[in-house]
């Protein structure tokens, strides 16, 4: 088998340059350009990225909505205190979820929420000690998860968000992340208004994000690494403007590494796409030739995760590393709440 090594993509990131909060106005991020051939590096604010798209490209971007996954109800009869993620959506109004303390979540165990607005039972133990969990409640699920739910931010971010929106993108549409696709969080109306007055063109595809995007590479050998497997769709309208982006000859710019792994895993060997729908576990990492992504918009990185791999494929890990140093020198602010960069 061959071998990659988790140690290759290890740096040194100080714990106080992980975002806690995020700016009060999305697009004044910073932005580090990174041409993915040289290695070249510019320093711009986000919203000058209208500059470096050209009239004819394809921007892709992922228009999933995180739910407020996160719920804190207590066990029946004990009234132990219980937290639990939502994760994934079965039929029946089952869930598949993360259950902290999982010891007191054995099958059969009622979870009260809300005082009994909303009432899970565990029906099921999956993999790596997964539930599945079943709910009863009256009314509209969405509409309770909306009053008693918080947002499942990651385990870095330890401050509270004061606005749940603040984790939402602007175009965010269709219910079922329990992450959101950040790449996509420095877009506001005004800037998606100005590039689509430049003549670039929009795609939406949705990948449903799960929590295993951020779950650092813990073997040894970065084969040996298994994704979890994650929701997508792409519709005809994406799939036949990103065709035609291709065939025009313009380029394709993913908002994000969600957006990215959602037309890799779709394209055909000829980077073709058809509206489809399925799971995909695709884990993109140096080697991997990019069958319809030209350009990628994403934001930086924590130490030897999957997603400074992904970068890594697109522009060397050696370039990819260099810029990685340049931003931690330069005090750019990493991950979900942090800046972006866009290489071209």
């Amino acid at each position: 088998m061959e071998m990659m090594s988790v140690k290759d993509y290890w740096f040194d990131l100080p714990q106080e340059q992980i975002a806690q909060d995020p700016l009060p106005d999305r697009s004044s991020s910073r932005l580090m350009l990174l041409n993915k051939e040289t290695g070249e590096i510019e320093h711009k604010i986000f919203r000058d990225i209208v500059d470096y798209l050209q009239p004819g490209d394809c921007l892709v971007l992922n228009n999933t909505r995180v739910i407020p996954a996160r719920l804190f109800g207590v066990k029946e009869g004990t009234e132990a205190k219980i937290e639990i993620l939502l994760l994934k959506r079965m039929e029946n109004d089952i869930w598949e979820t993360l259950v902290k303390p999982g010891k007191k979540a054995k099958i059969g165990t009622k979870i009260i929420f809300g005082e009994g607005l909303l009432v899970g039972t565990v029906v099921d133990i999956v993999e790596e000690g997964n539930r599945l969990i079943q709910f009863a409640y009256e009314g509209i699920f969405e509409e309770i998860l909306d009053q008693l739910g918080q947002m499942p931010l990651p385990p870095y971010i330890t401050h509270k968000l004061k606005d749940k929106n603040r984790y939402q993108t602007v175009y965010a549409k269709y219910d079922g992340s329990a992450a959101a696709p950040t790449a996509g969080l420095h877009m506001t109306p005004e800037l998606l208004e100005q590039i689509k007055a430049k003549g670039i063109n929009i795609a939406e595809v949705t990948l449903h994000v799960g929590l295993g995007t951020f779950r650092p590479v813990k073997e040894e050998n970065v084969l040996e690494h298994h994704m979890h497997s994650e929701f997508y769709r792409i519709t005809e309208e994406a799939a036949e403007l990103i065709n035609r982006t291709k065939e025009a000859g313009h380029r394709v710019i993913c908002v994000g590494t969600t957006s990215c792994r959602t037309v890799e895993s779709a394209a055909d060997e000829n980077g073709r796409l058809q509206a489809c729908s399925g799971n995909t576990d695709i884990f993109i990492y140096p080697g991997y030739k990019f069958k319809v992504l030209d350009a990628l918009i994403t934001n930086f990185h924590l130490p030897e995760s999957t997603l400074i791999m992904l970068v890594s494929a697109l522009a060397t890990r050696e370039h990819v590393l260099a810029a990685y140093e340049t931003a931690v020198k330069e005090g750019y602010r990493f991950f979900s709440f942090g800046d972006a960069m866009y290489i071209y």
